[in-house]
């Protein structure tokens, strides 16, 4: 890796407390914790370049080495072993790179060592008994695995106070937003969290930079979960992966002719990938002494040609334009969508004619 940019180095945190303040009840997402929750949700997915960055920008952000190794290692009782050691051998590499290139890595503070006649039951039981809300939980079906999650998880591992339960959650809840499959866990552990320290309105911050820094599933999961907690409504969307088919740059010069946020990657052998936010359409258009080539490689969208009913568009499917036809084509309202496309039969002069907005009435009726 070459010389990494040092923006700022942050005042870490030196007092890290296990007790809820009246601070905490109200705090929002420190730069730290921000980081935590993009290394969790790379840990979990097992995105090990993602997790690199994210480490980086956490040592950068006041992230010390003891908190990231802490966090990476609590995650194996989530996300399993094979993931937790391998984002380990990351941060291992990260530490050495950082020290050859002259960087800040600030060690930070161990956990405080526990007492001779600690009982891990005991305080475990304690733990996850605030976590759930108050109310003592058993999972009497399967004995072992409770008392692995007492004496173990919420004992041996929250007992350390080089994070505060607050932090755990925050990690926690991001890497199971990773994690497919895993809702119900989710639904859980947000509403633990809060019961744990974490505000929220931190808690509402997390979907965002999940879907800045991780991926619009990690942040779509969450946002399920949140609703279901909050009780509000939630309109589920589908979403895209960008490590497929690159989501690329504000489509900036077409953005008059467009109804939402269009994106564009330009792809080798003259062949662009536009991605369309759930929603987005271009207006009506016209190709003039050209046939223009769509293929939905993700996602759902509409094509529509003048006078005609609305074809669905998911992937694979496949539009040929032809000249002089009157159309436009978009996402559909709770979906991503992505195309490729291209021209070809292109004539001297070949143009296209931009008209009219896909009114909100004719699309809100397909």
């Amino acid at each position: 890796m070459g010389r990494l940019t040092l923006i700022a180095a942050l005042t870490a945190l030196t007092a890290m407390t296990t007790t809820i303040t009246a601070q905490d009840k109200y705090m929002t997402l420190a730069n730290r914790q921000r980081t935590l929750v993009t290394i969790a949700a790379n840990e979990a997915k097992g995105n090990l370049e993602g997790l690199k960055v994210s480490l980086n920008e956490g040592l950068e952000q006041g992230l010390t080495v003891s908190e990231a190794k802490e966090a990476l290692s609590q995650l194996y009782a989530y996300t399993g072993f094979p993931r937790s050691l391998n984002a380990l051998g990351i941060l291992q590499q990260v530490i050495r790179e950082r020290k050859e290139a002259g960087l800040v890595v600030e060690e930070g503070r161990d956990a405080d060592p526990l007492s001779k006649d600690y009982d891990a039951l005991k305080q475990g039981t304690k733990v996850q008994t605030q976590l759930v809300g108050g109310q003592p939980f058993t999972y009497a079906f399967a004995p072992q695995t409770d008392y692995y999650l007492k004496a173990h998880l919420f004992g041996d591992i929250f007992a350390r106070n080089n994070l505060s339960f607050a932090d755990r959650e925050i990690v926690t809840v991001s890497a199971i937003s990773a994690l497919p499959g895993c809702e119900p866990q989710l639904v859980a552990h947000v509403s633990g969290s809060r019961n744990m320290g974490v505000s929220d309105e931190a808690l509402k911050e997390i979907p965002a930079i999940l879907e800045e820094k991780v991926g619009l599933a990690e942040a779509e999961r969450l946002r399920g979960a949140l609703a279901k907690v909050f009780g509000e409504k939630y309109h589920p969307v589908q979403t895209v992966d960008f490590n497929i088919w690159p989501k690329g740059e504000p489509n900036t010069a077409y953005a008059k002719y467009f109804v939402g946020n269009s994106y564009l990657a330009q792809m080798a052998g003259g062949i662009a990938n536009v991605t369309f936010e759930p929603g987005c359409r271009n207006n009506w258009h016209i190709h003039h002494k050209q046939v223009q080539v769509l293929v939905c490689v993700a996602g759902k969208g509409w094509y529509q040609e003048w006078g005609k009913d609305p074809v669905v568009m998911t992937p694979g499917t496949i539009i040929e334009i032809p000249e002089g036809v009157k159309h436009w084509h978009g996402a559909a309202k709770d979906s991503w969508f992505q195309h490729l496309t291209y021209h070809k039969d292109v004539q001297e002069g070949a143009s296209n004619e931009w008209l009219e907005a896909v009114s909100d009435s004719h699309y809100d009726a397909l």
